[in-house]
């Protein structure tokens, strides 16, 4: 099988691993991606090579996808075949002509932490809430309710794609909404900046503008240990 090691600082500690389980290790058309690390290397390699499945190593604490067993085990596991493929939907958000793909979440910050912003929120066209005043929103997909979505609302979900209120100035309770809503978010009083999951990149928004989010026609493909055995 060949597979393509996601470079980060750490990855050629796993090269020689890798190969030494019989894995060609190869820098395109790959079977497979490597990633060694945590969830933020499992993201960032997602983004670089969308679709194709990913085997997530350890070399970090924090790593929801990894296998409680040895990288030595998943990687002989992977060679027997004994694994499955597990996917999981992403998010779409369009700004000013430009989309991004996130497999957590999407987020409409302030571009200033000195000043808050004011915003409307519409869902499938339909207005549900007009100048909330605070830090921003947060969309997560039920894969990212774990992460930034849980640490505003103390909670999570597996159905569903969830809207938090970051620092509100007024109490607003979190949202769970069906899947396939779309939910625009209408900046009255800015700048914010939006993104996804942990890139770089980012799209500005001013007064006026809006940043439209539903559910990606994208899948993440995640390797899975010990389900099929």
């Amino acid at each position: 099988m060949k597979v393509l090691v996601f470079k980060t600082p750490k990855s050629h500690e796993i090269i020689k691993t890798v190969e030494a389980h019989g894995f060609e290790v190869v820098s395109e058309n790959p079977d497979m991606v490597v990633s060694y690390g945590g969830d933020g290397t499992l993201m960032r390699s997602e983004h670089m090579y969308p679709g194709i499945p990913k085997l997530p190593l350890r070399a970090s604490a924090v790593c929801k996808l990894c296998s409680p067993v040895s990288n030595d085990e998943v990687l002989e596991k992977v060679k027997q075949n004994r694994y499955s493929i597990e996917e999981f939907w992403k998010l779409n958000v369009v700004a000013h002509g430009e989309t991004y793909v996130g497999v957590n979440d999407v987020i409409v910050h302030n571009k200033d932490p000195r000043h808050a912003i004011r915003y409307d929120v519409a869902v499938n066209n339909k207005k549900i809430l007009e100048g909330v005043i605070g830090d921003g929103v947060v969309v997560a997909t039920p894969f990212g309710s774990t992460g930034y979505y849980r640490s505003i609302t103390d909670s999570y979900f597996e159905v569903g794609m969830g809207l938090a209120f970051n620092n509100s100035t007024e109490q607003s309770d979190h949202i769970v909404l069906k899947e396939n809503s779309v939910i625009r978010i209408t900046i009255a009083r800015g700048p914010a900046i939006v993104y996804v999951d942990n890139r770089k990149e980012s799209i500005e928004l001013s007064d006026g503008d809006f940043a439209e989010i539903q559910k990606s026609s994208e899948v993440a493909r995640i390797v899975r240990i010990g389900v099929r055995e």
